[in-house]
Parts: structure tokens; C-alpha cells; sequence
């Protein structure tokens, strides 16, 4: 568990009070690729940390079209937030991209550890700053920016991602189809 709270704290900037807090109320879970963390349809009551591995949050529409949403590597957190928060459905799943290993914790558990300090208001605070800017960047860019120079921003951004993850979910994530990504790959110097 040392190597754990080293990762989170690191991670999260946690005091390692917290840390340890937040280990006692965790269990470590290994999920195989291709295996949800959280279901569409369903409410979700977990909260995840990425300590090995790799997630994406994906939509699927009525025709069995898949859009990424986000990826997320080690050192993230995984939650459908706003539905746990709200206790409704999730509009999106979270899949398992490689064979993963996450610390799983119970939202109301979590909510109940927050309420003893007001380090948690704080980290919750960063969590969803760091969100919302995600959030935020991402919809600029799928507005303004043109296929080719979303794909070279996720490349910049996310250098190790395009190694680790199917064409077809990169071209899903820059909100085009694979053909025009394979199109705008040979293009490129």
C-alpha cells in the first residue's frame, strides 16, 4: 500500500494524512480490457484511481456508434460524477483499454470521509477545476479547430496515448471517422 499512497499522493497532491484516508475506505481491482467500470443506464456508487492501465469514457448512440469522451492513464481518477452525485443513470460508460488496476472507493463513503476535514473540500475543488478545464478545451477545440490540427494537439498533449490506443477511438475522440484520420496521418511529415 506504500507504493499506492506514493502514487496518489503524488498524483493528487493528497497530505499524506488523506492519502492514508483514503486508502482505509479503497480496494484495489483489477479489471480486464474491455470490462466497465461504470454501465450507461446504470447509477453509478464507485469512484476509481488509474494506478495501472488505461480507461476512456465513451458514449454509444442509438445505432451502436461509439465517441470518446476522454482517456485516462494512470494517476487519474475515474467517476461519472455528476450521476453519482445527482443519483441518476449514467450517460456514459467507462471501459478498461488495457488490463487495469484501479483503487475502487465508495462515493458515500467518500462523502462521509470529506465531511471530517476541509482538505477534501480543497481536493475536491482541484478535481474539478482540472475537469472543467479538460471539459472546457476540449469543447474549443472539437468548435474551432479543423481535424488535422485537433489531431496534432492530441498528439502533443498525449504523446504515449496513440501507442496505446486503436485508431478507431482516436478518430472518435477527435469527433471524425477513421478514414479521415488515417487520411490526415499520411499527410503529415
Amino acid at each position: 500500500m506504500q507504493a499506492f499512497k506514493e502514487l496518489l499522493m503524488k498524483a493528487t497532491l493528497l497530505e499524506e494524512a488523506e492519502a492514508v484516508q483514503l486508502l482505509a475506505i479503497s480496494k484495489v481491482r483489477s479489471y480486464n480490457r474491455g470490462e466497465r467500470f461504470v454501465v450507461a443506464g446504470e447509477i453509478p456508487r464507485q469512484m476509481g484511481f488509474v494506478v495501472k492501465g488505461l480507461f476512456r469514457y465513451v458514449y454509444l448512440d442509438r445505432d451502436g456508434n461509439e465517441f470518446t469522451k476522454n482517456f485516462l492513464p494512470e494517476g487519474s481518477f475515474l467517476a461519472s460524477y455528476s450521476a453519482m452525485a445527482q443519483q441518476q443513470s449514467s450517460w456514459f460508460s467507462i471501459e478498461s483499454l488495457e488490463d487495469s488496476e484501479i483503487l475502487r472507493f465508495d462515493y458515500a463513503a467518500w462523502k462521509r470521509l470529506s465531511s471530517e476535514s476541509l482538505n477534501w473540500e480543497k481536493f475536491l475543488r482541484k478535481t474539478i477545476e482540472k475537469a472543467f478545464f479538460i471539459k472546457e478545451r476540449r469543447e474549443r477545440d472539437l468548435l474551432l479547430l479543423d481535424a488535422e490540427t485537433r489531431y496534432l494537439e492530441f498528439v502533443r498533449e498525449h504523446p504515449s496515448l496513440e501507442k496505446r490506443v486503436k485508431q478507431h477511438m482516436v478518430a472518435s475522440y477527435l469527433g471524425i471517422k477513421p478514414e479521415s484520420l488515417s487520411r490526415i496521418k499520411k499527410r503529415l511529415p
